[in-house]
């Protein structure tokens, strides 16, 4: 356990299960206070005893990243319990049934839902919770993407995910690699940091036919954010690798 994180305040999305959960337990672990948040309050707090009963600093916050209201509500409650956040990952996400179908076939209730939780609720959440980061001495950032948004492995016939098509979850992870490049710009010269993570193919809920453990689709997010000051920003990582835009 790292010294310099035992006063450091993370707060994860989408922490409820999965590589989100994995996220708050290894942060935890590192000495973080983690605020494990997830749209029902219930659930959070679940998975925030099964933590606390590991001896971690985990508690839970409610908080649904497409609602204005739920966001604001959770921004108040850090900034008066905390005063400061030290580390954002935007970890919820969504992935639809119907994303196995063409792109002139899918729904536009398909790609409104998806934008709305993958790359609106990202944008949403972070903007209001820049405020308190800002008064953290060196936050961090870390928007969980996918290898499926890039746009120039999705275009290069040699790359291993160019037959794999699912067309609003991968353009809405392209939106947010794209969205982090624009907040890096905004933010550079300041002491916070933002950068894009691929977890890697894991066995999830979401991802029935993973590769890698749940506890290695978490890393990349940890090491991120925890990164020292000399660490990058502006950046799209999967593991020690940065990956194409």
């Amino acid at each position: 356990m790292s010294a310099q994180n035992l006063s450091k305040v993370a707060l994860v999305t989408g922490a409820t299960r999965g590589i989100g959960f994995e996220t708050a337990r290894q942060l935890a672990s590192k000495g973080v206070h983690v605020l494990l948040a997830g749209r029902n309050r219930n659930q959070a707090v679940e998975a925030s005893l099964k933590l606390q009963a590991e001896g971690l600093s985990v508690e839970a916050i409610t908080l649904d990243v497409t609602l204005a209201s739920s966001i604001a509500v959770a921004v108040e409650e850090v900034a008066s319990k905390h005063g400061k956040l030290d580390i954002l990952v935007n970890n919820a996400g969504v992935f639809r049934d119907d994303m196995q179908r063409k792109p002139s076939e899918q729904t536009l209730d398909t790609w409104r839902e998806t934008f709305d939780t993958n790359v609106f609720g990202v944008v949403a959440t972070t903007q209001a919770f820049l405020p308190l980061l800002r008064l953290a001495p060196s936050a961090r950032i870390v928007n969980v993407s996918s290898i499926l948004g890039s746009v120039a492995a999705n275009a290069d016939p040699a790359s291993p995910i160019y037959d794999f098509k699912v067309p609003a979850y991968n353009v809405s992870k392209s939106a947010v690699n794209a969205w982090t490049v624009q907040l890096a710009h905004e933010l550079k010269g300041t002491a916070i940091k933002v950068n894009a993570v691929h977890p890697g193919s894991v066995k999830t809920d979401m991802n029935a036919g993973g590769e890698l453990e749940v506890a290695d689709g978490a890393r990349t997010s940890v090491r991120m954010a925890l990164l020292d000051d000399a660490g990058q920003s502006g950046g799209f990582v999967y593991f020690e690798d940065t990956l194409p835009w």
